[in-house]
């Protein structure tokens, strides 16, 4: 760890000692934070090695092994991207927010996600549902969520507006209208149709396409790459706009770019494998308890950490222990609401 000598102290004994300053309070707060991250990482590779090879039908001098495994390699990869985007755009958000308790959901992400599916199925039919996949479905559903995103942030971050709270209110009052039409479609599908739909409702790695990752990848580790050099700005910026101010930062500027950046992992995450409200709130809630710090270069590869293993543990446990497959995103979405409550309760406000 980096420390910067701020000048002399003498302590009780009356000898003198050197006053530091760092991310972490104490050095043992250091050793406890390295200590979790690596543990979490071997945990998330471990559970890796486990989804590849556990339980494995298909012997290893089979030709079909390979298949087999790229297959079940398609579900981890999207594990790691839906836990890069969550993990670094919810911190990125409450830190931006200056609040913990909310999440990038309230944008309308999800919201706008549910719309778009339910709308193809409702005018053009099932058979349309269906073929609405491939990179140009994809693609067109990222651009719609990302145009929302500039739409909202352009309007009401800049000009005589510049509210960042007045952006979420607009953001919760868009999606709670969307979610209100989507109901309404949803209610005159038939049970059939109503089935097909409910599976591209809920979060699922299977959701995933590796069609999709050529590109998907590159964009969100640039992303995710550009979010983790603004850390150091983000420690400024999460002290609110007085104070980024007064340490020379543009406010209003940073903050845009930020939001930008979330609204892209945000996006990718939600059309890849649908809509996971609560797993980056539960994800970055974890990451405040396990990294002592209020430095973002430390706090966001924590949060990740902790997001891959929450995935890639629940997978396998379910998957091939409990042989509850469908259950996952459920299970994960029940702890990340139950703690959002309990926040809640304890907090007593927003």
């Amino acid at each position: 760890m980096s420390t910067l000598d701020i000048g002399l102290a003498t302590n009780a004994s009356g000898s003198l000692r050197a006053r530091t300053t760092g991310a972490f309070r104490t050095r043992r707060d250091e050793r406890r934070y390295w200590m979790l991250l690596i543990l979490f990482i071997g945990v998330g590779l471990l559970a890796t090695l486990g989804l590849i090879l556990y339980k494995n039908p298909v012997p290893v001098d089979s030709p079909s092994f390979i298949p087999v495994v790229k297959r079940r390699l398609t579900a981890v990869v999207a594990m790691f991207i839906a836990a890069l985007c969550h993990s670094f755009s919810t911190v990125a958000f409450q830190s931006v927010t200056s609040n913990r308790i909310i999440t990038p959901s309230l944008l309308g992400y999800e919201s706008l996600y549910s719309f778009i599916q339910t709308s193809v199925l409702f005018f053009f039919g099932a058979a349309a549902l269906v073929k609405f996949t491939g990179t140009g479905a994809f693609f067109l559903q990222v651009a719609l969520m990302i145009a929302l995103s500039l739409i909202l942030f352009g309007w009401l971050l800049s000009g005589k507006y510049g509210n960042l709270h007045l952006m979420l209110l607009i953001g919760i009052i868009i999606g709670a209208g969307l979610n209100a039409v989507s109901g309404f479609m949803r209610r005159v599908l038939s049970p059939s149709e109503f089935d097909l739909l409910q599976a591209r409702l809920i979060g699922s790695v299977n959701n995933a396409d590796a069609e999709y990752f050529p590109i998907v990848i590159p964009l969100v580790l640039v992303t995710v790459l550009c979010l983790y050099l603004l850390s150091r700005k983000l420690n400024v910026l999460s002290l609110g706009k007085d104070v980024s101010t007064a340490f020379g930062v543009n406010y209003q500027a940073n903050i845009i770019l930020v939001l930008v950046l979330i609204a892209v992992l945000m996006s990718v995450s939600t059309t890849l494998v649908g809509p996971m409200t609560f797993f980056g709130f539960l994800v970055a809630l974890l990451s405040y308890q396990a990294a002592p710090t209020y430095d973002h270069r430390y706090v966001l590869p924590m949060a990740f950490a902790i997001g891959f293993c929450m995935l890639t543990t629940a997978y396998l446990l379910l998957y091939h222990v409990f042989r509850a497959q469908t259950v996952v995103s459920v299970i994960i979405e029940l702890f990340g609401g139950i703690a959002f409550l309990i926040v809640i309760l304890r907090k007593r406000s927003l």
